[in-house]
């Protein structure tokens, strides 16, 4: 069976901790979209990593880690997190990357900065990863897969022609020096031998485990908002974020997911511009509080560093993004952070010039709502670290029973900490 593990909201919801911890049952786990611009934190008995390309499931020597071929490549990036988590102690994993899947290029990470400079104040807040660029590519038909570093005149060619198309970009657009073709070439035969060991036909694999009855995990990267089509479009990021898109990226029949697991957080936490619509975002002192107790380390991001803006629950914006990834159960975590607050807004309605709804709107209407709290007491006391749901205060309960409701979709699982056993298990009220 498959089971996809995606975000509800705007990524950083704690994906990653649940993969890692469903890993634990399941034969192979996949990164289906997105490349090293978004990190997953996660907290095990080997230490405290954040991983960027590799899948949640490499701590486990039984599971098969695929990289498919949805996935923007940065090998440089790969082969740093390899040595990394095994210089951390963690027995060398089992890593298949698709011979499909396109690499992404210095010319990407340096278009992705050019543009974002250009743009200044009506920049998209990119983490310069080169994502845009190398999507952009991708479906221009000008990318590079990693099949083609096994065919040098092949790679050759097409390294040429790509090059001489970012050339002219930077050189007339962007007033900057030109990358050179052949310094490039040498560094991706460098890079080839680096991950000649991991190259496979993941296609292959992934059928043949479904007919072996394995249980396959799909690892999505940020969450609904960021989706292209169903996002908050422009604010987004340049890959498909949904469950469906496993499908392609991970080359996973429809008919083989069975199950669909939406995290999302007890309040809200967005990296992005500050232009970016965030209805139910907390200011001012509130806010530094929550982002200060937030996550592990507080609410900042795994891969920038930025502070991530914070905001209370979005029951409009989680209930959609719940919808449109297909939501089979929910996975709510982060919810220790808020034992300090004696009183918790939820945001469960959005004010668009004067009218009230609980439908989640396109990016113009989005932009001028405002949010519609309901408050919810709190329980004012520690639960980090309770693995016995029914041990947690009655208000705490009554949190997630009001959650449930308003999302619509069952929560099963309730974390209480950032490490991996720091889970509660619930039975649904819906």
């Amino acid at each position: 069976m498959v089971k996809a593990i995606v975000g509800a909201n705007w990524g950083d919801e704690g994906k990653g901790k649940v993969t890692d911890l469903l890993a634990e049952q399941s034969d192979v786990v996949i990164r289906f979209q997105g490349g090293a611009n978004a990190g997953h934190t996660i907290i095990n008995g080997y230490g405290r990593f954040a991983l960027h390309t590799l899948p949640s499931g490499v701590f486990y020597p039984h599971v098969t880690n695929v990289i498919g071929n949805g996935v923007a490549l940065d090998i440089a990036k790969l082969a740093g997190e390899l040595e990394e988590i095994q210089a951390q102690g963690v027995p060398a994993p089992n890593v298949i990357v698709s011979d499909r899947a396109q690499l992404l290029m210095p010319y990407h990470i340096l278009q992705d900065t050019y543009e974002e400079a250009r743009l200044g104040g009506r920049a998209f807040g990119s983490t310069k990863s080169g994502i845009a660029p190398f999507y952009s590519d991708k479906y221009a038909k000008t990318g590079i897969q990693v099949c083609d570093l096994f065919d040098e005149p092949r790679l050759r060619d097409r390294l040429t022609a790509a090059v001489e198309l970012k050339n002219v970009l930077f050189q007339h657009l962007y007033h900057q020096p030109p990358v050179d073709a052949e310094q490039l070439l040498a560094q991706l035969l460098v890079q080839r031998e680096q991950i000649r060991p991991y190259v496979g036909d993941t296609v292959a694999f992934v059928h043949q485990a479904l007919k072996e009855g394995k249980t396959i995990l799909l690892e999505g990267q940020l969450g609904s908002m960021k989706d292209p089509d169903l996002g908050i479009f422009p604010m987004t990021t340049s890959s498909h974020t949904l469950a469906g898109y496993g499908c392609v990226g991970a080359s996973v029949p429809p008919t083989a997911i069975e199950d669909v697991i939406c995290v999302t957080k007890a309040y809200s936490s967005c990296v992005g511009s500050q232009t970016e619509p965030f209805v139910s975002e907390v200011a001012g002192e509130a806010g530094d509080e929550l982002r200060r107790r937030g996550g592990d380390r507080g609410e900042f991001g795994a891969t920038t560093g930025r502070p991530r803006r914070v905001g209370w629950f979005d029951a409009v914006a989680t209930r959609y993004g719940c919808m449109v990834q297909g939501a089979t159960q929910a996975a709510l975590t982060c919810l220790d952070v808020l034992g300090y607050l004696d009183e918790i807004p939820v945001c469960v309605g959005y004010d668009i010039d004067g009218t009230v709804t609980d439908s989640f709107p396109t990016t113009p209407a989005l932009l001028r709502a405002r949010p519609v709290f309901q408050t919810l007491p709190g329980w004012k006391c520690g639960i980090r670290g309770c693995t016995d749901y029914s041990a947690l205060p009655a208000n705490a309960q009554a949190y997630v029973d009001f959650l449930e409701q308003r999302i619509g979709v069952p929560i099963t699982m309730v974390s209480t900490g950032p490490k991996r056993e720091e889970m509660t298990c619930r039975t649904p009220k819906i």
